[in-house]
C-alpha cells in the first residue's frame, strides 16, 4: 500500500531542472549568439533548443519530462558528454530532447508556440555538470502509428561557442523495428545512440555517452 507514495516522493526528487516543467509559453530568455561557429549542417527544428523558458545558466544536469507520471514504461537515461577527444568531460553543454507520447504522436495541449507546435509538450532541457554528466527521466516513447519507424528520442546539442546541431537519435536495442543498419551505423553523429536498458523496480535505466563533434558536419578538427 505504500508503493504509490514512495513513487510520488521519488518522482518529486527527479524534477531538479524545472525547465520542462514550466508551462510558460515560448520565451526569448535564450537566444542564439551570432558569433557562434556554425557547425552541423542543416538542422530543421534545432532552434527549439532556445525555447526553454529558463535561462540556460540556471539549468542543471537533471530534468523530468512532462508526462512522466502518466501510464507507460518509465525510463532514466543518463551519461557523460565528452569533449572531441572522447576522454575529457564537457561541462556546460545544453542537451534538448523531445519525443512522441504513448500513442506515437507529438502530443500538444493547444497552447504551444514556436517549435512546440510540432515537437509537442514532451520535451526537456539539461545542462551538463562539471563532470559532463546529464540525466533525464521520461516515458519510453511509442513508434509512429502504422509505421515501421523504431521508437526514438530526438536530441539537439548546444555547446559553448558553437551553433546548435543534431546528433543521432536515442533508439532502443530491444525494439523489433530497429533495423540491422540502424543498429550498426558506421559513423554515428555524437556516438552510438542505441540504448540497452536494465530494469530496477518500476524504472528502466539506460546509459548513452556522447562525444562532441563526432562525425558532425563542419566541426573543426582538433
Amino acid at each position: 500500500m505504500q508503493r504509490p507514495i514512495i513513487l510520488l516522493l521519488v518522482t518529486a526528487m527527479f524534477s531538479q531542472s524545472g525547465c520542462s516543467q514550466n508551462n510558460s509559453p515560448h520565451s526569448k530568455v535564450n537566444i542564439a549568439n551570432p558569433a557562434d561557429l556554425i557547425v552541423g549542417g542543416p538542422c530543421e527544428g534545432c532552434e527549439a533548443i532556445y525555447e526553454c523558458p529558463v535561462p540556460f545558466d540556471q539549468l542543471n544536469e537533471t530534468d523530468t519530462l512532462p508526462g512522466f507520471n502518466e501510464n507507460g514504461p518509465k525510463i532514466a537515461i543518463s551519461g557523460v558528454i565528452y569533449q572531441p577527444d572522447g576522454k575529457t568531460p564537457a561541462p556546460g553543454v545544453i542537451l534538448y530532447v523531445y519525443h512522441t507520447d504513448q500513442k506515437g504522436i507529438y502530443a500538444t495541449k493547444g497552447d504551444e508556440k514556436g517549435r512546440a507546435k510540432r515537437h509537442g509538450y514532451i520535451r526537456g532541457w539539461v545542462k551538463t555538470n562539471e563532470k559532463g554528466e546529464y540525466r533525464f527521466y521520461t516515458l519510453v516513447p511509442a513508434s509512429y502509428p502504422n509505421s515501421n519507424n523504431p521508437k526514438h528520442i530526438h536530441p539537439t546539442i548546444k555547446e559553448p561557442g558553437k551553433s546548435e546541431y543534431w546528433i543521432d537519435e536515442f533508439v532502443f536495442d530491444d525494439d523489433p523495428l530497429l533495423s540491422f543498419k540502424e543498429r550498426n551505423r558506421l559513423n554515428p553523429r555524437g556516438g552510438n545512440g542505441v540504448l540497452r536498458t536494465d530494469k530496477k523496480g518500476d524504472i528502466l535505466y539506460a546509459i548513452r555517452n556522447i562525444v562532441l563533434g563526432l562525425n558532425v558536419t563542419d566541426y573543426p578538427k582538433q
